[in-house]
């Protein structure tokens, strides 16, 4: 039964018949529907992002297919895809994996595998709703990640000015990035923290305040959702 459903509709290479072209397109277009569909119910998406997950592994099906065994064909459709990635903003991780997979099921469609593009999908579904629905990879219980902005004067040197501050309330603590504003008279810094206690948050930027003249101190939640790969 598994043999039969995973055994290819078409032999690369040799003519494609319209019966496999619609099988194989239709799978595509099913799969790609379900893939967004699955998507979206796990994660955040907007419309334009569900719609490209669902009719991209049709068109890699169809490249898939007018490739049919061509090595300068291939070769050609390898660097078009190569291309794609200066003409396309970067997005998150989860992304970038939902991409991959749609590629990857009408890459199977197109080579004439809808089955096991099917179970495929199907398989890695599952295994996405798990690991969206438990406790897989975050952090530790208790950790509590933040992301600090602090502004001082221009003329503060900030190296050391706020360690004993951090000390109290922190476990670690990192900077990450200074930036100049209103026209160099003020420095921002950006910090990246491990606070000891959840909660503390008001405590310390209250301190904070009294070392900065009372000037601007944000704090949110530390991405972990990182867009580097």
């Amino acid at each position: 039964m598994l043999e039969k459903l995973i055994s290819p509709v078409y032999n690369t290479g040799e003519s494609l018949s319209a019966s496999a072209f619609l099988i194989v397109i239709l799978a595509a277009l099913a799969l790609g529907a379900l893939h967004a569909l699955l998507y979206g119910y796990n994660n955040r998406s907007s419309k334009s992002f569900s719609v490209t997950l669902a009719t991209l592994p049709a068109i890699v099906c169809v490249v898939i297919l007018m490739v049919n065994g061509s090595i300068g064909a291939g070769v050609a459709v390898a660097g078009t895809f190569s291309l794609v990635r200066f003409r396309s903003a970067p997005g998150s991780a989860r992304e970038i994996s939902a991409v991959f997979t749609s590629m990857a099921l009408g890459l199977a469609c197109g080579l004439g595998y809808p089955g096991l593009a099917f179970l495929f999908g199907l398989i890695l579904a599952a295994v996405d709703t798990i690991y969206a629905h438990t406790a897989f990879g975050e952090p530790h219980l208790g950790i509590v990640r933040k992301s600090l902005q602090i502004t001082v004067p221009e003329i503060l040197e900030y190296n050391g000015v706020f360690d004993d501050i951090f000390a109290r309330y922190t476990e670690e603590v990192r900077l990450v990035r200074v930036k100049t504003t209103n026209l160099g008279s003020l420095n921002r810094l950006s910090y990246e923290l491990t606070m000891k206690k959840p909660g503390t948050e008001k405590a310390m930027i209250d301190e904070l305040r009294c070392r900065n003249g009372n000037l601007e101190i944000s704090i949110s939640e530390q991405a972990t959702d990182s867009n580097e790969l």
